[in-house]
């Protein structure tokens, strides 16, 4: 009679502690041990933005069960049965014999563990860029709940008055808003000509433009060129000008640690991930991998991709524990489905972005569509922005992407289901989804992006992006830039060179338009602009397009009107900017 089946995990973060308690749920007596080379077991990483901004009180919420038990060594043994050996490192697999060597930290003994079945759950590495003096004390990353203690030490002495934030991904993004809480005044220096590249580029200047009205400084198109202090840094040197710091935040991305298993001689894929099958079974039968240590497939594109997510990591962890157990399961992949919080907004996308799928001969069609998340005569109803990146030929949906204090989260959600089930625009914009004036418009706001995306693909709208819009009035084309909206709404907010003939009046004044140029309308949402479009259509006016988008989605910050001088705030956004003090600017040669 064989055995209990002996499962090493090695990894004690996400997938791993998800698979042990997993193959224990399938096989009470098997042997589970899982090797840690921290000391905490089981915490939640991606709540390490809110622990340094205090929303987390204390360390333990974030490494307990939901109901308060803190996930330790004891936990493991007393509840899951399972061995815990944290503070010891996983040193080389022998794959022949198949046993893992360990090394312990604490009395830097010895020994090997024998396996049926081994889970690489190694997850990622921080990526530390090889810049000047980068080891100088108060810079930090934000990898682990030590990292964090760091942060929050410094902060709680009132030594941070000046922070800057090195990369502008998810990491940097979320931290921003813990950093400018507790008093800081924060620049985020990005290299790539925008923050979020998981977005386009009009969507994440729009979150670029919400931090910025927060006191935020954002220098895109920056690289880092040294650090500079005396023992402790005091300033960030860039190509771009010098920056006042007394506190650096790394937050450049992460990569997959491979280390032990490159040295066993397992796949590795070509985006540097530990390649796995379906089952997240390494190219050893018997050895499994999971988290952020692993590739995925792109369930658009069927390509390789690395896309390192907490919640990818425990779906992982549990089809490698089916599998491992002598299971049948499946992971088909990932979107890249991500939401984040920017201050008060919600910032989500999944699938494929404009850019991407352009690259990958695509032919595109997208829909903007502002609006209330909800019906508009609500009380305080937030608006969300909203973008769909459509396949022109096959009218599926391939991507979507939300900003804005609206729920875009669950907006996105919908997306991807759509995504993977492989709907096109015209199924989504007839799915049954629950309305209630608290809670959505009788049209949610993805049905009506699907429409917009409907009416583009059928001929009967042809919008014109805001950046090709922005070019025309930069290069001073011959062309009616047509604003259909109200004159109060004018004298809010209004766009340079814009003619203004509100939309109740245009059938009115269709004399006063030149058939021989191009009309581009617009308004708040361009709906209107739709609508003012149709009009001109119905005249004979054969020039005509409309901004995708309208005001609330115009990226830029040349604006005229009550407004003037900064972005035009998107709908919804409380007008009460709240600006960091300028008595000392911590840039001496921004680039904006």
């Amino acid at each position: 009679m064989p055995g209990p089946l002996k499962t090493v995990i090695i990894g004690g973060v996400a997938a791993g502690p998800k698979a042990a308690s997993k193959v224990i749920r399938l096989m009470a007596d098997a042997e589970v041990t899982i090797v840690e080379k921290g000391t905490l077991l089981s915490y939640a990483g991606c709540g390490l933005p809110y622990y340094v901004s205090g929303v987390v009180k204390e360390q333990k919420e974030l490494l307990s069960t939901p109901v308060g038990v803190v996930r330790d060594p004891v936990f493991f043994r007393k509840v899951k049965n399972v061995h815990v050996l944290n503070q010891t490192e996983a040193m080389e697999i022998d794959r022949t014999a198949k046993r893992v060597r360990v090394h312990a930290l604490g009395n830097g003994k010895q020994s090997w563990l024998d396996y049926d079945k081994l889970l690489l759950a190694t997850g990622g590495t921080p990526v530390v860029p090889p810049i000047p003096n980068i080891n100088l004390d108060g810079i930090f990353k934000l990898h682990g709940v030590h990292d964090a203690e760091g942060i929050r030490e410094v902060l709680a002495q009132g030594k941070a008055q000046d922070v800057v934030i090195v990369g502008g991904g998810l990491i940097g993004v979320e931290t921003t808003e813990a950093l400018v809480e507790a008093g800081c005044r924060v620049t985020i220096v990005e290299m790539l000509p925008q923050v979020l590249n998981i977005l386009d580029w009009e969507m994440a200047r729009l979150v670029e433009k919400h931090m910025e009205s927060h006191g935020v400084k954002v220098l895109t198109g920056t690289k880092v060129v040294s650090f500079q202090g005396d023992g402790h840094v005091n300033a960030v040197i860039t190509d771009q000008g010098t920056i006042a710091a007394d506190m650096v935040v790394l937050a450049v991305g992460t990569r997959p640690n491979v280390k032990l298993a490159q040295e066993a001689g397992l796949e590795i894929g070509s985006t540097g991930a530990i390649k796995v099958n379906d089952h997240m079974r390494t190219s050893d039968p018997d050895i499994y991998a999971a988290g952020d240590c692993v590739e995925s497939i792109d369930l658009v594109t069927g390509r390789p991709c690395f896309v390192p997510l907490g919640s990818t990591a425990n779906k992982q962890g549990r089809v490698a524990a089916v599998n491992l157990c002598g299971g049948d399961d499946v992971f088909p992949g990932v979107l890249g489905s991500t939401v984040c919080k920017v201050f008060d907004y919600c910032v989500a996308r999944t699938g494929l972005t404009e850019t991407t799928a352009m690259q990958l001969g695509y032919e595109v069609t997208t829909a903007m569509a502002p609006g209330p998340d909800r019906a508009h005569y609500m009380p305080n109803a937030p608006s969300l922005l909203l973008k769909l990146v459509v396949d022109g030929k096959t009218r599926r949906l391939l991507g979507a992407q939300a900003v804005g204090p609206g729920a875009g989260d669950k907006r996105i959600d919908v997306a991807a289901m759509a995504i993977t089930a492989g709907m096109t625009v015209d199924q989504l914009a007839n799915v049954d989804l629950c309305y209630a004036p608290p809670f959505a418009p009788a049209m949610d706001n993805i049905i009506t992006a699907a429409n917009v995306a409907r009416n583009k693909l059928d001929g009967n709208m042809i919008g014109v992006p805001s950046l090709e819009v922005h070019q025309m009035l930069e290069n001073k084309d011959d062309f009616i830039f047509l604003d259909v909206r109200s004159p109060a709404e004018c004298d809010e907010v209004s766009l340079p060179g814009a003619t203004s003939i509100p939309l109740g009046t245009i059938r009115e004044r269709l004399g006063e338009l030149p058939k021989d140029k191009e009309i581009i309308t617009f308004c708040k949402v361009s709906l209107r602009g739709y609508e003012a479009a149709l009009i001109l259509k119905a005249a004979q006016f054969d020039k005509v397009r409309v901004m995708d988008g309208g005001v609330a989605m115009w990226p830029y910050d040349r604006i005229d009107g009550k407004h003037s001088g900064g972005a035009s705030p998107p709908l919804g956004m409380r007008p009460e900017y709240r600006r960091v003090s300028d008595e000392k600017d911590p840039v001496d040669n921004p680039t904006r």
